[in-house]
């Protein structure tokens, strides 16, 4: 059974009609506000952000040190 164009032109239309008002429903928030508390007392997520902090200071140069190899 072929759909006339007509016939589809008014489904996507309502499709978007549709679209628009759920959008519409919405809160106007930043995406990340979805997300905050996702990982609220998750242990996996504790042991990945220490590791990443644990990373980050073994990159930078220990107390003391000039950078200067006495060259």
């Amino acid at each position: 059974m072929a759909v006339s164009i007509e016939e589809r032109l008014a489904r996507l239309e309502e499709d978007v009609e549709r679209l628009k008002s759920t959008r519409a429903r919405e809160p106007l928030q930043p995406w990340w506000k979805r997300f905050v508390g996702a990982f609220e007392n998750d242990p996996l997520f504790e042991d990945a952000v220490n590791r990443g902090r644990e990373y980050r200071q073994s990159l930078r140069p220990s107390e003391g040190a000039t950078g200067d190899d006495g060259l």
